[in-house]
């Protein structure tokens, strides 16, 4: 939405099943868990620490980023503010809302972004040009 804010995104704790035995920990997203139904995943690998992904918004389109090893940050815009969220723990992620601005970066060696997506790839909701995704959001 064009009236989504920075203030609009959410960080979003997965519950933390710790194994009594030392075995490791264990967490669970469904549907239920994310306030969308998950229609698509991908993720991020392998990104040089000098590299950027992302830098485009949505207009419609949800998206749940998970740190599943390693740490990035994630720079919000709204068209007048900026944010940073370093994401850096497997069970707390980034829930970004339609008409955000977002630039992944600074990834450690060895990080993994997990991303849930409200939709299925569509090439019309995305604004990729930062000066369009201002008149976009009429800033």
């Amino acid at each position: 939405m064009k009236s989504n804010t920075i203030h609009s995104i959410s960080i979003i704790e997965i519950p933390k099943i710790v194994d009594d035995g030392g075995r490791g920990n264990l967490s669970v997203i469904e549907n239920n868990s994310l306030p969308f139904n998950i229609e698509r995943v991908y993720y991020l690998y392998d990104v040089p620490s000098d590299a950027y992904r992302g830098g485009h918004a949505h207009k419609d389109l949800q998206q749940f980023l998970l740190p599943l090893s390693g740490s990035f940050d994630v720079i919000l815009k709204d068209g007048g503010n900026a944010k940073t969220v370093t994401l850096n723990k497997p069970n707390k992620g980034l829930l970004i809302v339609p008409g955000i601005w977002r630039e992944l970066g600074n990834f450690s060696s060895g990080a993994v972004c997990l991303v849930l997506a409200s939709d299925v790839y569509n090439e019309d909701d995305y604004i990729r040009d930062y000066e369009a995704f201002k008149n976009y959001k009429n800033v």
